[in-house]
C-alpha cells in the first residue's frame, strides 16, 4: 500500500463528493486517515451498525455510522 503524506484534505474542511453513491453531497470532514488516504465525512457513506446490549435488560439497537471514503472521491470547497 502506498502512503500519501501530502493529502490535501484535513479535519474540518468542507468538501463535495465527486464520485460514488453520495456524488454531489456536501459535508465536513470529521476525521482524516492519511496512511490509508481516506477521510470520514459527516452524513456521507453512512452504514448501519448493530449494537449489542451492554447491560442485562437493555435492548440492542441499530446506529448509523459514517465510514471512510477515499480522498480522491472528495473535492475541497472554498
Amino acid at each position: 500500500m502506498v502512503q500519501n503524506k501530502n493529502m490535501k484534505l484535513k479535519k474540518g474542511d468542507n468538501i463535495i463528493m465527486i464520485a460514488g453513491k453520495d456524488k454531489g453531497k456536501k459535508g465536513k470532514i470529521t476525521k482524516a486517515i492519511p496512511t490509508e488516504n481516506k477521510v470520514v465525512v459527516e452524513g456521507i457513506n453512512m452504514m448501519k451498525k448493530h449494537q449489542r446490549p451492554r447491560k442485562s435488560g437493555e435492548k440492542g439497537s441499530v446506529i448509523n455510522m459514517a465510514m471512510p471514503v477515499h480522498a480522491s472521491n472528495a473535492k475541497k470547497l472554498n
